[in-house]
């Protein structure tokens, strides 16, 4: 069953389980509890078959980290905690619709389930916007407000090729 969210447009879920309920509130309390500690207003939670895998808040500022969202740093603790970088069969119970950086990292993490709390546009009413980043990437590169410079490639290439003949590699 869903509601409708007049505010955002979106369709909210009414119909979670006590499970969802019990671990977005864990979400809720790390995005409350991380402000008295400087950190900004987003958790994070990462579970695998009903079991708390790792926790993570937002501690740009006091990390001095653009990247330490909570979902990033949830990532990371879970990837330590697993010995692995592949995610598969986790869900991530966020207080916050991930910016695109974090929705990035957790395709690529193979996160299975995203739930998340507040919107992105309740996040932009407080200031964190991250609109500019969508219209960013529709961008073509010489429009875009970083400057980007494509040279050296095929000096770059024999890394490519000396992973591409590696035989004992990894992929991800």
């Amino acid at each position: 069953m869903t509601k409708f969210d007049t505010q955002n447009g979106l369709p909210e879920r009414t119909d979670y389980s006590a499970e969802d309920q019990r671990f977005m509130q864990m979400a809720i309390e790390l995005s409350i509890e991380n402000i008295d500690s400087g950190g900004g207003p987003f958790g994070a939670v990462i579970v695998r078959d009903g079991e708390l895998i790792a926790k993570g808040a937002n501690r740009v500022v006091p990390n001095n980290d653009p990247t330490a969202h909570a979902e990033v740093v949830a990532i990371r603790n879970a990837c330590q905690r697993l010995q692995t970088f592949d995610l598969k069969g986790c869900t991530v119970y966020t207080s916050c619709e991930p910016c695109p950086m974090c929705l990035s990292a957790l395709y690529w993490a193979g996160i299975e389930r995203i739930c998340y709390a507040n919107t992105k546009r309740d996040a932009a009413a407080i200031e964190f916007d991250d609109s500019f980043i969508y219209d960013q990437l529709r961008l073509d590169y010489d429009r875009r407000s970083i400057h980007c410079e494509h040279f050296m490639r095929s000096e770059a290439m024999a890394a490519f090729v000396k992973w591409q003949e590696k035989t004992d590699k990894v992929e991800y």
